[in-house]
């Protein structure tokens, strides 16, 4: 099989790596997502059990019929804002005994039991199609969305009219309960809506309004007697969403049947001021009284504050707010607190050079210089976080910090299949309950994904682990060959990847800059997963150039916040000073014949880099790029350039359509005509620009595709018009294996 169908067909290799991690309290079961092979893009649930040292499968979605083609609208749209293009099982809940776990298929409803002998999995009476289902922690009732309602249904048969309620319904046309809306799951990493309380008595929901919102439409000029998809999208500079949160007391089915929907609890705060809601959640105090924690954020994105509140009063008091001149970033896994009440925090050390610190209360625990990524997990006394130390944005590892024992150190890899240095170390995820660590390693030095459960027992001082097999696919290609270092005097990581058959003293290699060059991805790190398609592209006689310019994470707060009010100059400028850089260190690229390929963001730089630097690029595939900025959304685009209305400059610098007359290398647009991300009108507008001014272009639209291409045969085969594409207008001559 060809490496174009096998990454097309693989999903890029990512089928059949275990993910969705839970642990029990004890540590002894871990369950988890994985299908069946490394094709098979069902994802079924699997339970390991430590003791015995067994791994099942759960949860088959063939045995219980799902149907991916027929997925409720709601869905859908959640999975394309988490860009999973799985089918099966894609997500699921635990109760807190870990006693039971609750998914949906094709928008039915499932429980299956953890414990004990029956683990046949049973459909629960809710209303179809159920969005988003959540186990109560008591484990006795789940919570959905179905039709922008918000539901509770029972799980035991015991229970007199188990059958599902409405906790609270839509008061509008363009009101929805229990959902996160465009901007929150798109931009602030909040995919959810609703939240049970501790003590499975409550739940803390959104309501979300938008009917300011301007409404665009998405269409699939394949389909002509299909009527057009409607969205409400926020572009930069217009009216967001109106979103609340309100708390709803959760009675019995036979109590709620006589006094109907509960009356909601409205938590109130300066919403004017702080109209965006990144986070939402519950905490128990050292009492067990459950209060509702949140964070408001200006729309400016300089101010973020967390708020406490009563659920009953919905009073707020506010905990702690961050401010920043240019922006305050959101920060994964946190806020979260500790057993002991006490907050865990992200925020900038101002009197240690103004990097970001994981902080309990208001002492730091990770150290000096460490690039803070993320709070993994906090479980008890107990904080894990991700980060990169210091000058090695490349390295992602994990810390633990023991406030009982004072300890604060990385976690130590279990063996020496599991390098940790510099140039080939790599944790990406973990989790932590308890005496159990799930580690999720990637390296340089092997393939694919390295799983392991590592276990320290109480009673004992060794650790011992075990590894959770993956199915994933090996590539059909040589080894990954590349060289990383630091390009320019800013220092830009980079790396560059050559093809296998390359000797040194063989004429010059044209090059293929592939970046995504922008916030909130980053290309260059230690993993051999990274490089697999830039291989293959190297295979095709291309020497493949990867930067993480300005912008982009890993290095420090100022690398990131450099693109401020000017999302063109800095990035391209790092770009360029990589390729210098390149060509002057390892003498094998032909500077004369010079691509430039990307997606997303990237595709917006590989735009910018011919029409603002034909000298130094000479062709470009651009895929779904951003071209103008005002028709991108609020929370993205304002982070970096403001308003249109209040930053016009920074609008004008940054969007690419006065500079289509200055085409004049060969350019190809690669767009999915139902992208919802960045619409097909960025590339239309463009194309349009550009037959305006007589530029000649090439644009390859892409009917029912959205902002990921997930169909097998439409990836395989872009990805060969792509090196086609290039490798005419390079002068690339013959074909390569593979």
């Amino acid at each position: 099989m060809s490496f174009p169908r096998q990454q097309a067909r693989t999903q890029r290799f990512t089928i059949g790596v275990p993910r969705g991690f839970q642990v029990s309290p004890d540590g002894d079961r871990v369950t988890f997502l994985r299908s069946r092979d490394g094709s098979d893009p069902a994802t079924c649930l699997w339970i390991h059990d430590a003791e015995r040292g067994t791994t099942e499968m759960l949860a088959d979605p063939r045995v219980l019929g799902a149907d991916d083609e027929n997925l409720p609208p709601e869905e859908r749209a959640r999975r394309e804002r988490l860009r999973e293009h799985g089918g099966g099982i894609v997500s699921y809940t635990v109760d807190r005994a870990f006693t039971r776990a609750v998914f949906t298929l094709s928008g039915r409803l499932f429980h299956v039991d953890l414990a004990g002998d029956d683990r046949e999995p049973r459909e629960l009476p809710a209303t179809q199609p159920v969005v988003d289902p959540r186990v109560s922690p008591a484990g006795d009732r789940v919570a959905y969305v179905s039709g922008g309602a918000l539901k509770v249904v029972d799980i035991s048969d015991a229970e007199p009219g188990h059958g599902d309620r409405v906790v609270a319904s839509p008061d509008g046309e363009h009101v929805t309960w229990g959902l996160a809306d465009f901007v929150a799951a798109e931009e602030m990493n909040r995919f959810r809506g609703f939240w049970w309380s501790p003590d499975s008595a409550s739940l803390l929901a959104t309501r979300v309004d938008e009917s300011m919102v301007a409404r665009w439409y998405v269409d699939d000029p394949a389909s002509p007697a299909q009527e057009p998809t409607a969205l409400r999208y926020p572009a930069a500079g217009t009216d967001n969403p109106d979103v609340r949160l309100a708390v709803f007391t959760v009675a019995p089915a036979a109590r709620h049947r006589a006094e109907g929907e509960p009356a909601p609890s409205w938590i109130e705060w300066d919403r004017e001021a702080l109209p965006y809601v990144p986070t939402a959640g519950w905490t128990s105090g050292p009492d067990g009284t459950p209060t509702v924690v949140f964070t408001g954020q200006s729309r400016d994105q300089r101010t973020l504050t967390l708020f406490s509140a009563d659920p009953a009063t919905g009073l707020v008091a506010e905990a702690r707010t961050e401010t920043d001149d240019v922006w305050v970033e959101l920060m994964p896994g946190v806020p979260d607190h500790t057993s002991s009440g006490a907050l865990v925090w992200i925020g900038r050390d101002h009197e240690a050079g103004g990097e970001r610190r994981v902080y309990v209360g208001v002492d730091p625990v990770s150290p000096a210089g460490v690039y803070v990524r993320g709070v993994v997990s906090v479980d008890g006394e107990r904080i894990l976080y991700s980060g990169s130390p210091a000058g090695r944005p490349g390295d992602v590892s994990l810390w633990l910090v023991d406030l009982e024992s004072g300890l604060s150190a990385p976690v130590e890899l279990p063996d020496a299949d599991t390098p940790d240095d510099a140039a080939h170390g790599g944790l990406r995820a973990g989790r932590l309950r308890g005496d159990t660590l799930v580690l999720q390693h990637r390296s340089m030095d092997r393939t694919g994904v390295r799983t392991l459960i590592v276990r320290h027992a109480s009673t004992e001082t060794r650790r011992t682990h075990t590894e959770i097999e993956s199915f994933a696919q090996t590539p059909e290609l040589p080894e990954p060959r590349v060289r990383f270092w630091r390009a320019g005097e800013r220092g830009i990581p980079s790396a560059l990847v050559l093809p296998s058959w390359y000797s040194e003293g063989d004429d010059p290699l044209p090059v293929l800059v592939a970046p995504y060059g922008g916030p909130h991805a980053q290309r260059v790190l230690n993993a051999r997963g990274a490089f697999w398609g830039s291989q293959w592209f190297a295979e095709q006689g291309f020497a493949v150039l990867i930067a993480d310019g300005r912008g982009t994470p890993g290095v420090d707060v100022a690398w990131e916040q450099a693109v401020h009010l000017d999302l063109a100059a800095p990035v391209l400028e790092d770009q360029v000073a990589a390729l210098e850089d390149a060509a002057e260190r390892f003498g094998c690229l032909d500077t004369s014949r010079v691509g430039i390929q990307g997606w997303s963001f990237g595709g917006y730089l590989a735009t910018l880099a011919v029409l603002r630097r034909p000298d130094a690029f000479h062709a470009a595939v651009a895929g779904a790029p951003v071209i103008d900025w005002e028709l991108y959304d609020t929370h993205y685009t304002e982070r970096y350039l403001g308003t249109p209305e209040g930053e016009p400059k920074a609008y004008e610098r940054s969007s690419l359509l006065a500079d289509a007359g200055d085409l004049e290398r060969p350019v190809m647009f690669v767009h999915g005509l139902s992208d919802d991300n960045v619409v097909f009108a960025h590339t239309q507008r463009m194309s349009s620009a550009l037959l305006a001014a007589g530029r000649p272009h090439t644009v390859l639209p892409l009917s029912g595709v959205t902002h990921s291409p997930s169909d097998p045969t439409v990836a395989e085969n872009l990805l060969l018009l792509q090196v086609e594409f290039l490798k005419e207008c390079l002068g690339v001559e013959g074909d390569q294996e593979g």
